[in-house]
């Protein structure tokens, strides 16, 4: 009896599921860290800090969605 399983990803699709978790991890990384400049008065820093994470996890985002249809 043969038992049917998943098939397994292209690997681009593999490739764009791994970059996208790395690229989300970044993003949380920047995220969870940002409040360090705005305790030492950069709020700039901090400011800029969190719209590059929020950028980095909409293309991590991006990149899981479309390495899930591949």
């Amino acid at each position: 009896m043969r038992t049917m399983s998943a098939p397994e990803p292209s690997p681009l699709a593999r490739r764009e599921r791994l970059v996208g978790l790395f690229v989300l991890g970044v993003a949380f990384v920047l995220l969870v860290s940002s409040p360090t400049w705005f305790a030492s008065d950069r709020v700039g820093v901090g400011v800029a800090q969190l719209v590059v994470a929020v950028l980095l996890g909409g293309v991590g985002g991006f990149l899981l969605r479309r390495a899930g249809r591949g």
